[in-house]
């Protein structure tokens, strides 16, 4: 998923002539895959395809990961799901040289296509190319660098593609597949598995997979293609055009997310046992309370107001819930409010269970976060069993 700034493309009615005009049997396609970097929006590798043409001596690499930072409201259209990614075209050693100087691995395949397929296959890069086309609505899950790839591949080949059987007792959820990448990243995955909803864990079959550049790799390289009964490899064996050791990435623990929450939430446990009331502990509920609700309203607004159709159905929208912001109203004016905390302890407590029940779902690092929520909303909400709560 290579991001970057604008690629200036050739003069499209240009190149798109030479590339439909000329015939496919001088033509190579290969698949390159790039290895995940260390960058926010690297980590999950890049998939591109090159195209070697050699009696119009070009050599060029196709890449659908493309957007433009400069587009006006950039942010805003990215939370929506509204930001268009496009069609890129780079010469084939700029590519090269960029990932060399980011010390990032490719391996380059080639495609095994006959030289119909190789038509079809440039054809289709060909209407791909058209202004009309070459921008596209970017979906993480099911239309990116890399699907946009294995669509495009299987168009070309049609029903003589074969893809392995998969195996039903192990197929693993959209979300396990991304946390793969995430693992040296714990506050990504915290801050993804944040925002991502009910979505994200629907199983990935072997073709949604590929929405991954190095599954995008794996999964082809198993693919066949029926070619007079005779399965012919869609993919050739691999080869490094870079190779690098893989970045080390240090994740101590006494930087996770797991730890630090937990220990503001015995922090949070002695200052309520010393402080019951008074302006300071007025001022951290109104601390604690404010953060919760920025992120209950961006639980609504991911829930409701954007097109990232894996972020909605959230299930952390039971503890970020909308009555926090109401609770936090309480504090600002000087409210007892007594039932809009109440309602936001039995939320949470509700939730707990829930990181027992569905624990690929729901992040470890919550159970502190959600707990310092339950100790405060039960002191706010003046339970009569709780020895902490606040006597005014």
């Amino acid at each position: 998923m290579k991001n970057a700034s604008v690629i200036l493309l050739f003069i499209l009615s240009f190149f798109s002539n030479k590339l439909y005009s000329q015939s496919g049997s001088d033509t190579t396609i290969y698949l390159l895959t790039c290895s995940p970097g260390v960058a926010t929006y690297s980590i999950y590798g890049h998939s591109a395809l090159r195209v070697v043409i050699p009696h119009l001596q070009t050599d060029q690499v196709y890449n659908w990961g493309v957007f433009d930072f400069s587009t006006p409201n950039f942010a805003w259209k990215f939370a929506k799901g509204k930001l268009n990614y496009l069609l890129g075209v780079y010469s084939y050693d700029r590519f090269v040289q960029e990932y060399f100087i980011e010390k990032r691995s490719i391996i380059s395949q080639k495609i095994n296509f006959d030289s119909s397929e190789k038509w079809k296959l440039l054809d289709l890069i060909r209407i791909n190319l058209l202004p009309e086309n070459r921008l596209y609505r970017y979906d993480f899950f099911y239309d990116d660098c890399s699907t946009r790839i294995r669509d495009l591949l299987e168009k070309a080949v049609g029903s003589k593609l074969i893809y392995p059987p998969d195996e039903t007792n192990r197929i693993p959820t959209f979300r396990a597949k991304v946390g793969e990448y995430q693992k040296n990243y714990p506050w990504l995955k915290m801050g993804v598995d944040l925002i991502m909803g009910t979505p994200g864990d629907k199983k990935a079959d072997f073709r949604d997979r590929m929405f991954l550049p190095v599954d995008l790799q794996r999964n082809l390289t198993q693919a066949v293609v029926n070619r007079d009964r005779k399965m012919i490899p869609l993919l050739s064996t691999a080869e490094y055009i870079l190779e690098f050791d893989p970045p080390v990435v240090k994740s101590r623990f006494y930087l996770t997310p797991i730890f630090i929450f937990t220990l503001i939430f015995i922090i949070t446990v002695f200052v309520s046992a010393i402080y019951r009331k008074g302006k300071l502990i007025n001022l951290i509920d109104i601390i604690i309370f404010s953060l919760f609700s920025v992120l209950s309203l961006l639980m609504i607004f991911f829930n409701f107001f954007t097109d990232h159709q894996q972020m909605r159905w959230n299930l952390n929208i039971i503890w970020f819930n909308p009555f926090i912001v109401l609770s936090l109203f309480c504090l600002l004016f000087k409210r007892a409010g007594e039932h809009w905390f109440r309602i936001v302890f039995y939320l949470s407590v509700v939730f707990l269970p829930l990181i027992i029940i569905v624990p690929y779902a729901i992040n470890s690092s919550f159970v502190p976060v959600i707990l310092i929520l339950v100790l405060r909303s039960s002191i706010r909400g003046n339970f009569k069993w709780n020895p902490l709560s606040v006597a005014e």
